[in-house]
């Protein structure tokens, strides 16, 4: 409804009119996010190693699939939803439970909780370019932070990351599927040198893309670092991928 403003403030109000005006999505985070119980989605994972002493790499694939149990709160006391991580190699094996994550829902955002590391996925006001420190809570200092039992590096190379909003209400096809309504969550897109010279160099690439009424529905993380050659041994990769595309919801 429009504002009618008293006389007296008539400059202000002539000022403030030639400001632009910024619009931004109303949707509520959660409409984003999977967290009501019973929901699930089924992933196609493809996970990057790099093997032979970090002189190549390849890719293992698997299905995934992640299943709202049960509401209940996290260490904080606030709620939150459990949900069960489940994989398989084929379509054709039983599912076998992998982890267990939270997702925790608040007025102003959506913090994902996995392996005791805590990630702040989306953030209020959901609109193109905005962004967040979305690992303001992990411990990126401590050499020794990495205590997932997935991986032996450390969090360093995650600090200080700006979680950025593009393509706001956009469609999106994945596969033989069309999503009315998604949002891309640029977390991370850098590199440090040139990756062709026998130097130090490395890569970090994550996005993430939710679609309204289901949740996540595409990740793409990729965490790369070289070493260059040093008394006679060859240069080698260390790091890893993982990449989530949805190929079926209830």
């Amino acid at each position: 409804m429009k504002k009618i403003l008293l006389p007296v403030i008539l400059t202000i109000t002539v000022l403030s009119a030639c400001k632009k005006t910024e619009t931004f999505s109303t949707f509520p985070l959660s409409d984003y996010n999977l967290q009501t119980p019973g929901k699930y989605i089924t992933y196609r994972l493809d996970s990057l190693l790099f093997v032979d002493f970090g002189s190549r790499d390849t890719i293992v694939s698997y299905f995934a699939k992640d299943v709202v149990d049960a509401q209940v709160t996290d260490n904080l006391g606030r709620p939150a939803y459990r949900i069960f991580h489940y994989i398989r190699k084929t379509e054709n094996d039983p599912w076998q439970p992998d982890n267990t994550f939270l997702t925790v829902p608040t007025d102003f955002s959506i913090e994902f909780i996995e392996n005791n590391l805590r990630y702040i996925k989306l953030q209020q006001p959901l609109k193109e370019g905005f962004s967040w420190k979305g690992n303001a809570y992990l411990d990126t200092y401590d050499a020794n932070s990495a205590t997932s039992g997935i991986t032996d590096w450390d969090l360093t190379y995650l600090d200080d990351w700006d979680y950025v909003y593009q393509d706001i209400n956009q469609p999106l096809s994945l596969g033989n599927t069309n999503l009315d309504s998604t949002v891309t969550v640029v977390e991370r897109d850098e590199f440090s040198n040139d990756s062709t010279i026998d130097i130090i160099n490395d890569r970090n690439y994550f996005v993430e893309k939710y679609a309204k009424g289901i949740g996540l529905v595409y990740r793409n993380f990729y965490h790369r670092e070289y070493q260059p050659s040093a008394n006679g041994n060859p240069g080698y990769n260390t790091g890893y991928g993982v990449a989530l595309t949805m190929i079926d919801h209830n």
